[in-house]
């Protein structure tokens, strides 16, 4: 494959993005349609752009790798996530178009107080900053290694251009840009994702039913775990889970609630917030069963698989074993699986800091502008100098860590709006912020503890137990209360 052939399709993607966004903010750069979309984005295109939000260029090449080693138990967790999306429509959303917020984070200044709005921003733009640098280092060192590479392009280099697209396209007016371009996005990677297993079953020998079959007989083709409590992959860890991730990462997530609070009114958000729940499972299903399909052409053709899991679909991709043209499906795939979810994370990391830390909304219209392009370029800048932090320390243990750290870090948040939304008590706002940073240590020292002691390892139940420990401090400063409303 003409390596200036996949340079231009990257150009012409690209492209098509930059004219998106010259349409959506020629006429609306200004800070209502960066932060909300002017309130005016159609529910199902929010729906549709919100499944590439969510299967970021790490779920892109993970979800099909992990099929080796857990099989298909992940769709417990999606399971639950599909009733996380239910509680975050029917609880979350009504209160927060009651409210008419822009932050999410400011409903604690109302329920609480200020110590704990500021808290629960700043856990959220340490969270997401990182973690949203970490996926896409993950990416753009994908495209370094198979792509650009062959054309000796520095790694900074890729990486100050790959953030510099995302902030030409989205600097204009924010999230009216992305919901049109992330739907863009997530229709390539869903057509990639449809290639890519067809081009698999043909490789096979296969038609569609000895597709399916293959699948379905296949010793992978497991999903449900009910015998081995002590199973990180147990169906009822995986399964609650599943709601409460969907509950914390998304609906207390600044990022994907932004896009729904951007809908015409909260009727058209919670249609999308179903739409989007629902589509969710089949997507991710597809996602796994092309891993059944690749280890069982692996198994066809006598290939050996690499160690590591991500590897084994861009080893596919990349070595010509599916054709030469793949590799432009899958270059295309992932920048759409990357990009979509990086333009959600710089838009609503800028939203956050300019609303919940330098309270823009009080400044002038003019003023509060110049801040929010000041505030979304050094973002940008800040994205660009922790991806070349993680490539100098060079270590996927590093970035394991960073991913573990992300997930202690959402337990405050659900222990806060948990107790805001469903206790009439007042707790010492000058407290929280201490209650918030000491609730993440002693969940790892409690996960220390009894994996030591009784060989139990904590998966994603984790969150919940954060969660509950921040309210039960919550719980122990708190008082009835007098002059202050639970919503």
């Amino acid at each position: 494959m003409n390596s200036y052939t996949i340079l231009f399709i990257i150009a012409a993607y690209f492209g098509v993005l930059l004219l998106i966004s010259y349409l959506t903010g020629r006429k609306n750069s200004g800070n209502d349609a960066f932060f909300l979309g002017n309130r005016q984005s159609p529910w199902i295109i929010v729906s549709i752009g919100m499944i590439g939000t969510s299967l970021s260029g790490v779920t892109f090449v993970s979800v099909p790798g992990m099929v080796r080693s857990i099989d298909m138990t992940y769709m417990q967790t999606v399971l639950g996530f599909f009733f996380g999306y239910i509680v975050i429509a029917k609880i979350l959303l009504p209160l927060y178009y009651k409210l008419k917020l822009t932050s999410i984070y400011s409903y604690l200044d109302g329920r609480i107080g200020p110590h704990s709005y500021k808290t629960g921003a700043s856990f959220f733009l340490l969270s997401k900053i990182v973690g949203a640098a970490a996926r896409l280092y993950l990416v753009v060192l994908i495209l370094q290694n198979y792509v650009f590479s062959t054309w000796n392009i520095p790694f900074g280099v890729t990486v100050i251009l790959s953030i510099f697209l995302v902030w030409l396209y989205t600097y204009r007016s924010g999230i009216r840009t992305i919901i049109w371009t992330d739907t863009l996005q997530a229709l390539c990677l869903l057509a990639m994702l449809v290639v890519i297993i067809w081009q698999v079953k043909d490789r096979m020998g296969l038609d569609l039913n000895g597709m399916v079959d293959t699948i379905t007989t296949s010793s992978h083709f497991r999903i449900f775990e009910f015998r081995d409590w002590h199973s990180t992959q147990h169906f009822v860890k995986q399964f609650f889970s599943g709601i409460f991730i969907t509950i914390v990462m998304t609906g207390l997530d600044q990022d994907m609630m932004q896009k729904n609070l951007s809908c015409k009114s909260l009727k058209e958000a919670q249609k999308n917030m179903y739409t989007y729940g629902f589509a969710f499972t089949p997507v991710n299903f597809l996602f796994l069963s092309l891993g059944v399909l690749l280890i069982a052409l692996a198994d066809q053709q006598q290939i050996t698989l690499p160690a590591m899991n991500d590897d084994i679909l861009p080893m596919f991709c990349t070595s010509g074993m599916l054709g030469d043209s793949i590799l432009i499906f899958f270059t295309i795939g992932i920048i759409a699986a990357a990009f979509s979810s990086a333009d959600s994370a710089l838009t609503a990391l800028t939203t956050s800091f300019c609303v919940d830390i330098l309270g823009v909304e009080q400044q002038e219209a003019a003023k509060a502008k110049r801040t929010r392009l000041k505030v979304h370029l050094g973002i940008s800048v800040l994205f660009a100098v922790i991806i070349l932090v993680f490539k100098a320390v060079n270590s996927r243990s590093v970035i394991d860590a960073i991913y573990m750290i992300a997930s202690y870090t959402y337990g405050p948040l659900l222990g806060l709006f948990v107790f805001g939304l469903f206790t009439k008590r007042q707790p010492r706002d000058t407290w929280v912020p201490w209650i918030c940073i000491v609730s993440p240590f002693i969940c790892f020292g409690i996960d220390y503890v009894v994996k030591q002691v009784w060989g139990y390892t904590f998966s994603y139940e984790m969150l919940m137990l954060n969660g509950a420990l921040t309210f039960g401090m919550l719980w122990m400063v708190s008082r009835p209360m007098t002059n202050r409303s639970c919503s």
